[in-house]
């Protein structure tokens, strides 16, 4: 009997392990079980992470202030300990940086979903950042490429390059488009570049780096950005039903954008993460910006620069033309250390040009958000600039 009032849960982490634990049907409030194995874990706070079920194909997170039983519905009656209950640890909350993760054990399980993620990324025209991640993400995990002697034989050099695999650092669109000899060929060479950046280091590095991928919605078979709105940037949200509106501040010009969740309960479920986005966009500002300013300090003292290049073409090239013109014909051109490349300065400059250009709304449209209402299925959920007032003492 007693058997029976308990059900095997199967906890599936983003490094492709998993906890097993078992939890009381009868438990009313957190399931005590998964917090417990989560602590074993070394997660004692799940900070960016949060618990998913898998539900009609897509991810829905947990609130673990309520019953797991309102997750699986019926089956969770029905159950037994012979079959578990799968949940998924997975990243909630992204972030600008790694350092906003407290928790080594929580950074170690961000960096491994990101790890694949990027994998499956289609920013096709930002294949420079491919090779800075794969190079991050080989220091982490291999640590320092050992020295080889200039002298040794093709054959040697050749042995020496295959210590990993294109598959599990790239991918497979760039494996096909470089092909895998190429890749095993120069990214070794990045990889030396980080040699003495540990490990710790590296996968900050690697986050940070992740996060400058730009992956959007596909119209006419082509990914492209289509919006790029921060929180400074939302005038108002509006919900009824399964409608979900975003209208952006008046400065952008830009029109109200119009989505459809599969219902209300999708609505809901998506004004609930907002919210604590927000909430974690407030708390975390000011790191942020001394995050920021740290890493613009220490890129003023560093300019380091390494570059894929068919040599032979560029051999040929460099009779004829300047240094600065042959460059121009490599193949991947990048920069593999904190410091910002010059073609990145320009680009950095113009956004800045464009920001300045738009008049900014005051932070207390946004920033200062109250998050008090409940979600009305019959009635338009609205969150004018007029309501926007005074949550950020409460957030503190």
């Amino acid at each position: 009997m007693r058997t029976s009032q308990k059900r095997q849960v199967s906890i599936l982490l983003p490094n492709k392990q998993h906890l097993d634990c078992t939890v009381r049907v009868s438990e009313s409030q957190r399931p005590g079980g998964v917090e417990q194995r989560l602590k074993q874990l070394g997660v004692s706070e799940l900070q960016v992470l949060g618990l998913a079920v898998l539900k009609d194909n897509e991810y829905l997170f947990v609130d673990l202030e309520q019953k797991l039983s309102k997750y699986f519905g019926k089956t969770w009656k029905r159950g037994s300990l012979m079959v578990p209950f799968i949940l998924f640890l997975r990243v909630q909350y992204y972030v600008e940086s790694g350092l906003l993760i407290m928790s080594s054990k929580v950074q170690q399980l961000y960096y491994a979903e990101l790890r694949q993620k990027v994998l499956l990324s289609k920013s096709r025209h930002q294949e420079a950042v491919f090779f800075q991640l794969a190079a991050s993400a080989l220091q982490a995990e291999v640590g320092d490429l050992e020295e080889r002697e200039e002298e040794e034989d093709e054959e040697e050099n050749r042995k020496h390059r295959l210590y990993f695999l294109p598959e599990d650092y790239f991918p497979s669109w760039l494996i096909k488009r470089r092909g895998r000899d190429f890749l095993l060929q120069h990214c070794p060479g990045l990889h030396a570049e980080l040699r003495g950046v540990t490990r710790g280091q590296a996968i900050l590095q690697f986050i940070k780096e992740a996060g400058n991928l730009q992956d959007g919605a596909e119209v006419e078979g082509k990914l492209c950005l289509l919006y790029d709105l921060t929180w400074t940037h939302v005038d108002r949200l509006t919900f009824q039903g399964s409608r979900f509106e975003i209208s952006a501040v008046g400065s952008l010009c830009l029109p109200q954008l119009v989505f459809y969740t599969a219902s209300a309960c999708h609505s809901k479920h998506i004004l609930t993460h907002l919210r604590d986005s927000h909430r974690l966009h407030i708390n975390t500002r000011a790191a942020v910006c001394c995050i920021q300013q740290l890493e613009d300090m220490q890129a003023s003292h560093l300019y380091k620069e390494a570059y894929i290049c068919d040599t032979t073409r560029l051999a040929q090239r460099l009779q004829t033309n300047s240094l600065s013109s042959s460059m121009s014909d490599c193949s991947v051109v990048f920069q593999t250390t904190t410091a910002w490349s010059k073609e990145e300065e320009c680009e950095e400059e113009q956004v800045r040009e464009f920001e300045l250009c738009v008049d900014e709304p005051e932070e207390i449209f946004v920033d200062e958000v109250l998050w008090t209402a409940e979600l009305s299925v019959d009635e338009p959920l609205i969150f004018p600039s007029s309501y926007w007032t005074g949550s950020e003492e409460e957030n503190r």
